[in-house]
This record gives C-alpha cells, sequence and structure tokens, in this order.
C-alpha cells in the first residue's frame, strides 16, 4: 500500500494490478469510459485507486463474470442506489455465483467421468458427455465485442452443422493449437511461413462462423492474450502459447497486407 488516507488506503495501478489479475491496459479503458476511475495520480505517475474504487472494480469483474457488457455495467454501476440496494444486487450476484460454483461441481465430475471411460476402456453415455457446460453464457459479451449480425450468423452457422460436422470443427480446433504449441516449443518464429500456414488455417476455422477483417483478426488474437478465459485455454497446451498466436495472427495479417491481397 502506498499511503493511509481516510478511507482506509491508496493503491497505485501496479499494485490494482497485482490484487485484482486485471491488466493495467484494462484499467486504462475503464478509465477512458468512466466505469472505474481512480482518485488521481501518484508522485511516480502512477494512476491511485482509493477502497470505494477497488470496491467498484470487484463489481465490474462480477458482473464480467455473469456476462453483462460494459455498457450494462455501467447503467447498473452508476444508478442512484442506497447502500441497502447495491447490497441487494450483490446478494443476487452471490447466488448467481454459488449456482457457477455448482456448474463447475457437474463439469469436473463430467470430465473425470470421461478419464475414468477412458482410462477403463468402457463407453460413457453420450447423455453424459456435456453435462455442465453452458455455451450461451458468454453471448452477451460477443454481441458486444462483434456486433449482433456476426453472433447470429454464428449461432445459425453451428445450428446447421450435423454432430459430425461439429466434431470435426472441435478436432481442427484441437489439431492446430498441438500444431501451434510443437512450433513454439520448437522455437520457430512466429512468422516462419511453416507457422503463417497454421494461421491461415486458423483463419479458415474462424471463418467457418464469422469472416473477420484484417483488423477484426488482430482484434481476436488480441483477446487471446488480454481476456483471461482465452490465454488459461491455449496456455494449458503449452505455456506461452497465446502470446505466440497472437503474435503469429500478426505476422500473418502484416504478410497479407504487404502483398495487397
Amino acid at each position: 500500500m502506498t499511503s493511509t488516507g481516510p478511507d482506509g488506503g491508496r493503491w497505485t495501478t501496479s499494485e490494482v494490478v497485482r490484487l485484482s489479475g486485471v491488466t493495467s491496459r484494462t484499467l486504462r479503458h475503464y478509465d477512458a469510459i468512466g466505469l472505474v476511475r481512480p482518485l488521481g495520480t501518484a508522485p511516480s505517475g502512477q494512476r491511485v485507486y482509493g477502497r470505494a474504487e477497488l470496491l467498484r472494480l470487484q463489481q465490474v469483474l462480477v458482473l464480467r463474470e455473469l456476462g453483462v457488457g460494459l455498457a450494462g455495467i455501467a447503467r447498473v454501476l452508476d444508478a442512484r442506489d442506497d447502500p441497502a440496494a447495491q447490497a441487494a444486487r450483490l446478494r443476487e450476484h452471490h447466488t448467481w455465483l454459488l449456482a457457477e460454483r455448482d456448474r463447475f461441481d457437474r463439469l469436473a465430475r463430467t470430465v473425470a467421468s470421461t478419464v475414468e471411460s477412458l482410462e477403463g476402456g468402457t463407453v460413457m453415455s453420450v447423455e453424459h458427455l456435456y453435462e455442465g457446460f453452458d455455451h450461451r453464457r458468454y453471448e452477451p459479451e460477443a454481441r458486444e465485442r462483434w456486433g449482433d449480425d456476426a453472433v447470429d450468423r454464428s449461432n445459425r452457422a453451428w445450428a446447421s452443422m450435423s454432430a459430425e460436422e461439429r466434431g470435426a470443427h472441435r478436432a481442427e480446433g484441437l489439431a492446430l493449437s498441438e500444431a501451434l504449441a510443437a512450433a513454439l516449443r520448437a522455437g520457430t518464429p512466429a512468422d516462419d511461413p511453416a507457422v503463417c500456414a497454421l494461421v491461415a488455417r486458423h483463419h479458415a476455422w474462424v471463418s467457418l462462423f464469422w469472416t473477420p477483417t484484417a483488423e477484426a483478426y488482430r482484434g481476436l488474437a488480441a483477446t487471446y492474450t488480454e481476456d483471461p478465459r482465452f490465454a488459461a485455454t491455449y496456455d494449458a497446451v503449452a505455456p506461452g502459447l497465446a502470446a505466440y498466436l497472437r503474435a503469429a495472427v500478426d505476422a500473418h495479417a502484416d504478410a497479407v497486407a504487404a502483398s495487397g491481397s
């Protein structure tokens, strides 16, 4: 803690990053859009946050987990509620989080059963393969980020696919992650032609649902490192894979732009 004030303390950006896990870039964005503004600036030049700002950031993160978009979060937090109304809202959030905990427990049991099935040579009932999954939870965030048209097209494309086609799409995603991880472990530069070929496959894999522009594709790759959920997914395959894929996408986009195609 940098210093003590009447409200219990002051924290710099670096301390808030350490405490919350939110990146400094995200904090700057939240400041720019008026979602979480700092109290002021420390002599070092870093932004300074008080306890009230840390509480507001906590509520932002909870609402993000609930799938609420940033504009919706601002409307919720800027409402002129009294402390009792704020507590009631947080109680609702708490109820949802408990439900999510139970869902993750079900998901963990599903994965454990799958492992036992594979190791024991038994066949797991298909009705039990997807217990605990909720593929709709990120849709509000996707609509905010990419727009309703893109999400609606994606939903229609997924709905039109057969079970075999969906399985093939998942398998291609896994194959791409493993191939990129192998290149990363081998020390292959992100702009190597072989890696660019993998990125072209990745672009085609994404384009099955949504064909991004060059800048949108860069933006998608940026989320692989900036969004902890994406980063954890890729880095579970190989440490550093999220950043490697982002660099490879950027290199691919640069090459395409240079070629004029």
